[in-house]
């Protein structure tokens, strides 16, 4: 059987493959729902002891503390490696560059006849941060959640997150917090740890939002919750689209295609390219490559099932496909990469160029890599500073101004049926 399948542009066979796609990213299982609902529901009536049961259930133990304490955070601070925490600093200067530029104004248009519009901006008051432990911790996840929150004015950041088999905290976690600035931490993890930032506990704080990469349990419990709570946004498998014509190096095609095909055996990696050479050139690197991965196992999963080389006849058809696919990464290795950004409207990000792999994205550009997966791309955008913004418009008027006004006003809220409104403009002008 091949590493990945290869497909041509026929109309019938790439159709055949996307809807494949399309129902790995099924209703989420209705057993993991009905589990998720219960956890929900006993946090919201237990609180803390709940949490702290069903952490002790699901970990084994109770962790050291269950909020971390300021000086451990200072002190993983203090006792990181300096190139690590020097690579972090590098990753936060970037991100804080490009996410700066991303922070809406507040403003009030003065009209001649007296009237006041206007906008206000201004950060959410607190956001819940969740970030995984044990084998897979993300500190670049942390970066990309806290620091745009912080530009955005978020007043406080309460991070959860789960305990080590020890009891303790991953330590790359607190260093990643210490640098952004994050407020509070706690040693939760799962759907219980979802349910007590929305709702809130006797010690967690009840959060606006809550962002943050988890498995499926955190994902279910965080769309349950949507509405008690805001999200970031429903989060499916990890995948990459590769578009690659005759001039691109297939070591640098393979490397990246397995980028994220390692992240999860539900993971999709594509390579769309015009050329059948770069497409056989591919899966030898690829069969070659991935001996001395250590996640050779996942990556060989994700690529039998979920993979594809799809030969097109012409780069427009490519174009065509990567609207089509709207992914979560795009990578575009063609000769000419930058005349083809204007053509590509549906995507997370795009990484233009040989010299722009997707983990340039992930951990150090600047650009947010909490983005859109499973085709939502076509309608949602990547986390941003705006993200963790709030607006309320405002509106005031002079009584000559409602005066022109209320002949309008009344007349459509009549038509709608609605008298009391039409009521509320009569009663200021009636003798």
């Amino acid at each position: 059987m091949s590493l990945i399948k290869k497909i041509y542009v026929n109309g019938k066979d790439e159709a055949i493959f996307f809807k494949q796609l399309a129902e790995r990213n099924g209703e989420t299982d209705k057993k993991v729902s009905a589990v998720v609902n219960e956890i929900i529901e006993t946090v919201r009536k237990g609180g803390d002891s709940a949490v702290k049961a069903y952490t002790e259930k699901f970990d084994g133990r109770l962790p050291k503390y269950y909020e971390v304490p300021r000086e451990v955070i200072n002190d993983a601070l203090t006792e990181a490696d300096q190139s690590f925490v020097d690579a972090l600093l590098n990753s936060i200067e970037n991100i804080t560059d490009f996410h700066q530029r991303q922070k809406s104004q507040s403003f009030v248009n003065t009209k001649a006849d007296g009237c006041i519009l206007g906008q206000k901006v201004r950060g959410l008051d607190k956001v819940g941060l969740y970030v995984p432990g044990g084998t897979a911790a993300y500190p670049s996840s942390v970066l990309m959640n806290a620091v745009p929150a912080k530009i955005a004015g978020v007043k406080e950041i309460i991070m959860v997150t789960p305990p080590l088999k020890d009891g303790t905290p991953n330590k790359d976690i607190l260093v990643a917090a210490a640098l952004c600035g994050v407020d509070r931490i706690f040693m939760s993890g799962g759907a219980q740890a979802i349910a007590a930032l929305a709702y809130g506990t006797e010690e967690i704080p009840k959060v606006d939002k809550i962002v943050g990469p988890g498995n499926i349990y955190v994902a279910t419990a965080k769309k349950l919750l949507y509405g008690v709570v805001d999200i970031d946004m429903v989060a499916g498998p990890s995948e990459i689209l590769v578009m690659a014509d005759e001039t691109a190096d297939p070591k640098y095609v393979a490397a990246d295609l397995m980028s994220q095909a390692e992240h999860d055996k539900l993971a999709s990696a594509i390579l769309v390219t015009t050329s059948e050479k770069l497409a056989d050139e591919t899966i030898a690197e690829l069969e070659r490559q991935m001996q001395d991965l250590s996640r050779k196992e996942i990556i060989e999963s994700s690529l039998s099932d979920y993979g594809a080389i799809i030969i097109c006849n012409s780069k427009d058809e490519a174009c065509e496909m990567a609207n089509r696919f709207a992914p979560e990464h795009l990578e575009v290795l063609f000769e000419d990469p930058l005349e083809y950004v204007g053509r590509l409207d549906n995507a997370g990000s795009i990484f233009l160029g040989k010299y722009a792999p997707e983990p340039l994205g992930d951990y150090y550009a600047g650009p947010n890599h909490v983005l859109p997966t499973s085709g939502t791309a076509r309608f949602f955008s990547p986390l941003s500073v705006n993200s963790f913004e709030k607006r309320s418009s405002f509106i005031y008027y002079t009584e000559d101004a409602l005066r022109q006004a209320k002949d309008d006003i009344i007349l459509v809220a009549e038509k709608e049926g609605l008298t009391a409104h039409a009521n509320a403009i009569k009663v200021r002008f009636s003798k």
